[in-house]
């Protein structure tokens, strides 16, 4: 994904803070991360679902992409589980 900006929504930075994710380590996933999982259809931009393991840590983003002007919408952030996925962190259990 290629970001000429990129901008955290009031949730994003809410939630970093509560985990303790900071601003480098989302940097680092929207650079080297992984699209697990496509949100077409989300408006107003369509967004993805983003991993990456930085320093060890698995992180997942959802992040909207404006790709008229490249910019990157971080809407959350946070540490993903084996409650809901896989131990690859990738993959979405099946209820």
């Amino acid at each position: 994904m290629r970001c000429k900006v990129l901008k955290y929504t009031n949730h994003a930075v809410e939630f970093m803070a509560k985990r303790g994710i900071e601003e480098r380590e989302v940097e680092d996933v929207v650079r080297n991360g992984e699209v697990v999982e496509e949100y077409l259809s989300d408006k107003p931009f369509a967004s993805r679902l983003m991993f990456a393991l930085v320093n060890g840590r698995p992180l997942h983003l959802v992040v909207g992409f404006d790709d008229v002007e490249e910019i990157c919408f971080v809407i959350t952030a946070y540490e993903p589980n084996t409650e809901k996925f896989e131990a690859d962190f990738k993959t979405r259990k099946r209820k």
